[in-house]
């Protein structure tokens, strides 16, 4: 056991650690004490998060923020505080960090239609809880994280730079990108005339970053706080979409398996706005088709730009599997075209 436990206010002490859950960033131990008592151990990764104690306060203040909308112990994650009463212990540079573990909760890597429906349910509980909470006073731990202009520009510069010699093999998927600039302008156009609010964003709303009841599967809280941050609503909403309403993996190779599944989508759209339909303007509203096509195609650039630059930032364990994911993510924004009219009017009959 890391003896930084004992500088956290536990129950009990601590009789065994070890690793736990499927994270590939933070270090995650669940520990036991000798009361029966558990908790979650994270080693904060400060390679990704380089403003750790920002990204704590970010954290602390949403949690208590949440505390206050909620009566059910389960449906929040609750730090422990150390013996000084911070909410992270830092040690030669290494920050961690414990929480109390959420009981008889479970965590799922693929949704069913049923789960699908539920961690919409969550993320959009989540963004409306927090409608009232000041999103420019937290950190943006993370610079320009859904500025898609920005990403824009950053795979431009991978494509004039063109490090490894790939750019001749890529004109097709560089020209797919190319063709769509002008409408990865749209949100935060709308954000800088002031008809898209700031909000706070959860920035990872894959279905694995909600805990359901091990018994009845209904979705209890969000996890993963790491990247809350201000951002826009519809990039949340856009994510969940751009990774669960399709029908293969992400790294497929075979595009003939890659389709956009038009009920996944609605599924997901009538759990989000069920929660969170009263707290979302109607621009927002409106601009929820947008969000799922920009994340698509944002996330398709920066894996063609990695790709281009030699796999630096997303881990690879084979060869061409950037580029693989930037397809998959272009096929994905093709059938969103195609069925456009379609995930606008699903939106307008939910609300």
């Amino acid at each position: 056991m890391h003896p930084v436990l004992y500088r956290f206010a536990l129950s009990g002490a601590p009789v065994s650690s070890e690793p736990y859950g499927s994270g590939h960033i933070n270090g995650t131990q669940l520990v036991v004490c000798d009361n029966g008592e558990r908790y979650i151990l994270q080693h904060i990764n400060t390679n990704v998060f380089r403003q750790p104690e920002a990204l704590m306060r970010n954290i602390g203040q949403v949690i208590a923020h949440l505390r206050k909308k909620t009566c059910d112990p389960r449906g929040v994650l609750q730090l422990v505080p150390t013996r000084e009463g911070s909410g992270f212990a830092a040690e030669n540079g290494e920050y961690w960090r414990v929480y109390e573990l959420v009981e008889n909760s479970v965590c799922y890597q693929v949704a069913t239609c049923a789960l699908f429906y539920e961690s919409a349910v969550a993320f959009g509980r989540f963004q409306n809880q927090l409608a009232d909470f000041p999103a420019d006073a937290l950190v943006e731990t993370i610079p320009q994280f859904h500025d898609t202009p920005a990403r824009y520009a950053a795979f431009q510069r991978a494509v004039a730079e063109d490090r490894l010699g790939r750019r001749a093999l890529l004109q097709q998927e560089i020209a797919f990108v190319l063709a769509r600039e002008s409408f990865a302008h749209t949100l935060t156009d709308l954000q800088a005339a002031g008809e898209l609010p700031l909000r706070v964003t959860h920035n990872d709303t894959k279905i694995n970053n909600v805990l359901f009841d091990a018994t009845t599967n209904k979705a209890l809280c969000v996890i993963d706080l790491d990247t809350v941050m201000p951002g826009l609503s519809v990039n949340d909403f856009g994510d969940a979409i751009r990774f669960g309403a399709s029908t293969a993996a992400e790294d497929e190779r075979d595009l003939s398996r890659v389709r956009f599944d038009l009920g996944l989508y609605e599924t997901y759209v009538k759990g989000y706005l069920s929660t969170c339909g009263e707290s979302l303007t109607k621009t927002e509203k409106a601009m929820l088709p947008v969000g799922a096509k920009m994340m698509t195609l944002e996330c398709g650039m920066r894996f063609l730009a990695d790709h281009l630059a030699g796999d630096v930032y997303f881990q690879v364990s084979r060869k061409g599997q950037n580029l693989d994911r930037a397809r998959t993510q272009f096929r994905l924004v093709e059938e969103m075209e195609k069925s456009w009219g379609q995930m606008h009017k699903i939106v307008e009959q939910s609300h």
